[in-house]
């Protein structure tokens, strides 16, 4: 199986399933020298975890990060505890997090059948075999290995003054109307739904409830705001920063979407509507409007960088579904299992670690450059 890495100079490459002994990771290209603040790294991952929400899964998951290699305990070296600090060797660095609540005798009737909405038969197709307990490598499980990526990313990124502020933006057809400068981003977690507009969040919360009591799933938008970012960061053919960006995101399990700055809404405007001026300001060349949402040409000009990503509704539901098994056969389907009505409130800090890893990349590649 191959696709298991992403990124050039920064690379992730990840590993395990979800009802395996454990999932993890290798991270290379990180830089040497960096202390590195493990709590937060733990903090991210708490945010993702299964259970960190009322509105998600009943899996309770401790998402406990150890690792194995690349860094070393700063100061006291007989601190081994996960609120340490170390600091990274620029070696790989390998870590692991061990599954302990998976129940995979829950996914036993699943052995035959294909659940609608699913990899499962697209993955038979291709491999001719199936991990069947959970989804296997294709469960979003696999994605706390991109959260502690990220996390340590996003510190390599704090170090020059870049920041990624993820949220929920939508679910269903109840969404935010203000723009993300009229919010209080850091409100986000404070709010069980991700939302920084309490009274859109409560609506979002009264919604996700009642589709859940229903037995059924629902969609929905994360939106993240990348600021602090330097001119100069992407290329302007293939490895343009808003198409890794996009490559980040539709890497994501149940994306169905992407868009920057103006997204589709652009198809409907004039380039005399839709261009972004230049102004000379003490700071340097700025743009009046940021329609273009901090990119030009592939390469960031120094605005904010903002995205909208589209999370399909979660394919695994309670209500009676038609499908057939490996014979053919038609067959009806309830599923059984603990699965998040609605994945967007847990899938934030996952589009902000992709969006970390994809910047610390181009900045380390920027650097590469210069030099």
């Amino acid at each position: 199986m191959s696709g298991n890495s992403f990124g050039h100079v920064l690379r992730l490459t990840t590993f395990g399933e979800s009802h395996g002994a454990a999932i993890g990771g290798v991270i290379d290209g990180f830089p040497a020298g960096l202390e590195l603040d493990l709590a937060a790294v733990r903090t991210e991952l708490d945010r993702r975890r299964p259970g960190s929400t009322p509105l998600g899964t009943a899996r309770t998951e401790g998402d406990v990060v150890e690792f194995l290699s690349g860094v070393v305990t700063k100061g006291d070296h007989q601190n081994e505890g996960p609120d340490r600090t170390v600091i990274s060797l620029g070696a790989p660095i390998g870590f692991i997090i061990r599954n302990k609540d998976a129940k995979s005798s829950d996914y036993d009737a699943l052995k035959n059948v294909y659940r609608p909405g699913h990899a499962d038969l697209t993955w038979e197709q291709k491999y001719g075999i199936r991990d069947h307990r959970g989804g296997g490598r294709s469960s979003a499980r696999e994605t706390a290995c991109r959260v502690v990526g990220g996390a340590l990313a996003r510190q390599l990124l704090g170090k020059e003054g870049i920041s990624v502020q993820g949220y929920v933006s939508q679910v269903g057809d109840m969404r935010i109307q203000r723009p993300y400068a009229e919010l209080a981003l850091a409100s986000t977690w404070s709010s069980d739904v991700r939302c920084p507009d309490p009274e859109v969040a409560s609506a979002m919360t009264a919604l996700i409830e009642q589709v859940r009591s229903a037995g059924d799933s629902i969609g929905g938008v994360v939106s993240c705001v990348i600021s602090g970012t330097p001119p100069g960061l992407g290329e302007p053919v293939f490895d343009r920063l808003e198409a890794d960006l996009a490559k980040a995101m539709l890497s994501i399990n149940a994306t169905k979407g992407f868009q920057i700055g103006s997204g589709f809404g652009a198809a409907a405007q004039r380039g005399s509507q839709h261009n972004d001026a230049y102004v000379s300001t003490k700071g340097g060349i700025r743009t009046v409007t940021n329609r273009s949402g901090g990119t030009q040409g592939g390469i960031s000009n120094g605005e904010d960088i903002y995205f909208d990503v589209a999370f399909k509704p979660p394919a695994t539901i309670a209500k009676a579904q038609s499908t057939v098994n490996k014979s053919g056969e038609e067959v009806v389907l309830e599923a059984k299992g603990r699965h998040d009505p609605c994945v967007v409130p847990r899938a934030v800090p996952i589009v902000e670690a992709m969006a970390c890893l994809v910047l610390a990349d181009h900045l380390l590649r920027q650097r590469t450059t210069r030099a």
